[in-house]
């Protein structure tokens, strides 16, 4: 499964360190990564897809500050990604970075790297047409808060300064983690026609029409919100793979929140607790989610003091398959990659990235079959030369 990419990258420290490029193999896997420890930024690793295993040695070390997220344009061509910056970072603006990706090798190269119009940006999202690239800032302090920012993006790759900017008022419930706006994700809708902005600390999606002109860089308007439980924390959106579905994490719930979709409008069907059984007491959080290639099976994260992986059935409702337990700390992200035969895990508190079998007729997980040791890995992203 390939998932885009957004990573927070720092230009004036961008650069490559490793031998030179190498020959092109099925599959190339990016791993993002938080630099505040020995992490570099960006891996670029062969991945042997049949074999389930990542090469023991990167093919390319890509210098940047942060680069949690990462976004691929649809020919692969481009990369993009945020810089999780703020004030205490390397940087106290978050930022915004693209990259050239060569056809023949996946070689990664920088093109430029603008403010992201605000502090720790967490994810982001194209334009159908890829005009614009949309950030989520997260904002860790209350003050500026979070928003959504627009950043235009030019044919040969180069991003520019936002030219639009939202913010929202915050539910307060939660004191300590509802004091002001937190957009976590921000997600084009199926029909391309609306942008939805999950924003933990407004307990809301925000929704916003897309509508862009030419020769005009404000291509998005506010079109109302959906309101969710106080004090739940919507964190990730995720669409069906036939677009009818939409799937919410409440991360400060440890919830899934289920809903029917049509013409910009959420309707909800389903509200899943996430909590292990027998777990009083402790917290656990809902994570991100992603569908397998053939739309038959969700996969769900929640962190806690044993991360765990949900897998679910889907269909007129969401059925619960298998709670598999992940080793490690901090889960941060995971991908089923592009055979459907392994699902790798980013283990951001235990520096490792997992690869686990799976078994594309019942959905479920199994053995561990490789850890990679990666600083603080963030994000997982598939290349494929036959994509």
């Amino acid at each position: 499964m390939f998932k885009p990419l957004a990573l927070l990258l720092s230009i004036s420290s961008l650069g490559a360190c490793t031998t030179s490029p190498a020959m092109p193999t099925p599959y190339d896997l990016l791993i993002g990564s938080y630099t505040q420890g020995a992490s570099q930024g960006i891996y670029r690793y062969h991945y042997d897809s049949q074999a389930g295993r990542i090469g023991d040695q990167p093919e390319q070390v890509i210098k940047a500050d942060n680069p949690s997220f990462l976004l691929l344009s649809k020919d692969q061509s481009r990369l993009l990604s945020v810089n999780e910056n703020g004030p205490g970072q390397t940087a106290d603006k978050g930022q915004a970075s693209s990259f050239a990706v060569a056809p023949d090798n996946h070689w990664v190269s920088p093109i430029n790297r603008v403010d992201s119009g605000g502090d720790e940006p967490t994810h982001a999202s194209l334009s159908p047409d890829e005009r614009f690239m949309f950030v989520a800032n997260y904002a860790v302090q209350p003050d500026p808060g979070g928003s959504l920012s627009v950043l235009p993006l030019s044919p040969d790759g180069t991003l520019h300064a936002p030219s639009q900017r939202f913010s929202h008022p915050p539910s307060h419930v939660n004191k300590a983690r509802q004091a002001s706006s937190h957009v976590h994700a921000v997600v084009m809708s199926p029909d391309q026609r609306y942008l939805f902005a999950c924003d933990l600390g407004a307990d809301r999606l925000f929704t916003y029409g897309y509508n862009p002109k030419p020769g005009s860089n404000t291509p998005l308007s506010p079109k109302g919100s959906t309101v969710l439980p106080p004090g739940s924390g919507p964190r990730h959106l995720l669409f069906s793979n036939d677009g009818k579905r939409a799937y919410l994490t409440l991360e400060l719930s440890n919830q899934l929140a289920v809903f029917d979709y049509g013409q910009g409008t959420l309707r909800q069907q389903q509200i899943i607790d996430l909590n292990p059984p027998d777990t009083e007491g402790e917290t656990h959080a809902a994570g991100t989610l992603h569908n397998s290639a053939d739309g038959r099976f969700l996969y769900v994260a929640t962190r806690g003091p044993v991360s765990q992986i949900l897998v679910f059935a889907t269909g007129p409702r969401l059925e619960l398959v298998q709670r598999h337990a992940i080793a490690g700390k901090e889960l941060r992200e995971f991908s089923i990659d592009p055979s459907g035969n392994q699902l790798l895990v980013a283990n951001q508190g235990s520096n490792e990235v997992l690869v686990i079998a799976r078994d594309p007729l019942s959905g479920k997980l199994g053995e561990v079959r490789q850890r990679l040791q990666v600083g603080n890995p963030s994000d997982l992203v598939f290349i494929g030369a036959d994509s």
